[in-house]
């Protein structure tokens, strides 16, 4: 497998690593050489992680391209939590004191580089922390307060290595290459309990209030307990089994904090943390569907250094969709040269990349939803009327949305189905709505939402009840693997 090394500028590299390959980032996320290349681990030692920065699109194309890069944007995500560094502080307590108790200081900052600490009385927490937070190289600080606690870690670049560290660093990175790596280990727990995150201000929830009833009917149907919860319940997660999210997702967003708090608890959780990652980029799902040939409208990653590619590549009008857009909103068609150039230089401004598409009008769009890696209703979405898309939002906040209508999966056109089921499998084994454009007898894939629209009249017209019930059959049979050790 060959290993990357992903830096912001490789001049400065500092350590002499035998059989890698140091990359500059922006090289990697603009060359198209790096696009096509299989079998690649990629080692993210860039500056910044923060959302949306070069450090952040290194990790998210990464994965898209199946190069499994470290850290992983979830491992990214989660040092960037207070709540999950103070669990992990909270976890760790008896092994925290027993390696620092004897320090006479109040504040100590552990250096960990592939899973391992120069000290040895320090190798298990290293360690430990490491299975925590998969990341090449690590930075831990504790505090002593009544006892010693964590107060964070975080990835760091190699620029941060102190000169006297290189010559371990250059050991135990050859180690790891080798194959010689600290274990990992998963945890898990059960309970027939299931939280349904909702958020009773939200003016359009994935679920109106009848499907969340209908949720809670068939959950208890098969034996859960069900209470809906909402963000001021965070620290009764440990309380269930099961975290069913029915609120809008985002990253940087308390949903995405409930489902990283819940899969470190061990629960089962819909629609999980890596999930939410994936769909709500759409720079990451244009990669994704590139690599796996599935066919989608014409698209340009968009960065600085391109603006004329866009221009020559698509035909004007064409789409502008910023990475984390939803519900129509940041997708943009833009109708001149003039009016793209703007756009671009102002989405830019707060994202290294963004997406640009052919411009595909259609009456209507298909969603397909899929459970667990099975269909389960196919919808037509039919466009905002005398407007290009599904939703027609008006500068007073307002909005107007046209109408849709379900189909049994048996009378959906097979090869939207199918295009569906492989861009869902792709992503993950959760809830998702995969949205289809049908242009002159072909079929496009536009995105892959986790936490997909389940109204009550309308995405269960076809199976009713057995929609619900098919859903939380998923969370069962997940929560019974847990229980019987199987996961």
């Amino acid at each position: 497998m060959k290993i990357l090394i992903v830096v912001d500028n490789p001049k400065d590299w500092p350590l002499d690593l035998d059989g890698v390959e140091v990359v500059g980032a922006r090289a990697y996320l603009t060359e198209p050489a790096w696009t096509e290349l299989r079998r690649v681990r990629v080692f993210n030692l860039c500056r910044s992680y923060a959302y949306q920065s070069v450090g952040y699109y290194v990790s998210l194309l990464a994965e898209a391209r199946g190069h499994r890069p470290s850290p992983s944007l979830s491992t990214i995500q989660d040092t960037r939590s207070r709540h999950v560094v103070r669990m992990a502080s909270e976890d760790l307590e008896d092994l925290i004191e027993r390696s620092l108790g004897s320090l006479q200081s109040d504040e100590f900052v552990l250096s960990i580089y592939f899973g391992r600490n120069l000290a040895k009385r320090h190798a298990t927490l290293a360690a430990r922390l490491y299975e925590l937070a998969e990341a090449p190289l690590l930075r831990a600080r504790f505090v002593r307060r009544e006892h010693w606690e964590l107060v964070s870690l975080k990835p760091i670049s190699a620029d941060a290595i102190p000169p006297e560290h290189h010559a371990f660093v250059v050991q135990v990175a050859g180690e790891y290459f080798a194959g010689r790596r600290p274990p990992t280990r998963r945890k898990s727990k059960a309970r027939y309990d299931l939280a349904i995150l909702v958020d009773p201000q939200e003016p359009d929830p994935p679920s109106n209030a009848r499907a969340l009833a209908r949720f809670e009917r068939a959950a208890e149907k098969l034996g859960f307990e069900v209470e809906q919860i909402t963000r001021e319940d965070f620290s009764r997660i440990s309380e269930f089994d099961a975290l069913f999210i029915r609120a809008t997702t985002s990253v940087n967003h308390y949903t995405y904090r409930f489902a990283q708090r819940a899969q470190a608890e061990g629960l089962v959780v819909m629609d999980d943390p890596g999930s939410i990652l994936r769909c709500t980029n759409k720079v990451f799902l244009a990669e994704l569907l590139q690599r796996l040939r599935i066919r989608q409208p014409k698209t340009v990653i968009v960065h600085r250094r391109n603006l004329e590619e866009v221009l020559s590549e698509l035909r004007l009008p064409c789409v502008l969709k910023a990475p984390d857009s939803a519900f129509s909103r940041g997708v943009h068609k833009v109708e001149t040269r003039e009016a793209l150039i703007t756009l671009v230089r102002d989405l830019l401004e707060r994202s290294e990349l963004i997406v640009a598409q052919e411009y595909l009008p259609t009456r209507y769009d298909w969603r397909v939803g899929i459970v667990d890696g099975a269909p389960l209703y196919v919808c037509r979405y039919w466009m905002a009327d005398a407007h290009w898309q599904i939703v027609r939002h008006d500068a007073s906040g307002s909005k107007d949305e046209g109408n849709a209508d379900t189909l049994a999966v048996a009378d959906a056109p097979a090869e939207v189905v199918r295009m569906a089921l492989k861009a869902a499998n792709a992503i993950g084994r959760g809830l998702y709505g995969v949205d289809i454009k049908e242009s002159e007898g072909r079929y496009y894939v536009i995105e892959v939402n986790d936490n997909p629209s389940i109204d009550a009249g309308v995405e269960d017209s076809v199976l009713k009840d057995e929609l619900y019930l098919q859903i939380m059959r998923t969370f069962l049979s997940r929560v019974e693997r847990l229980k019987r050790g199987d996961d």
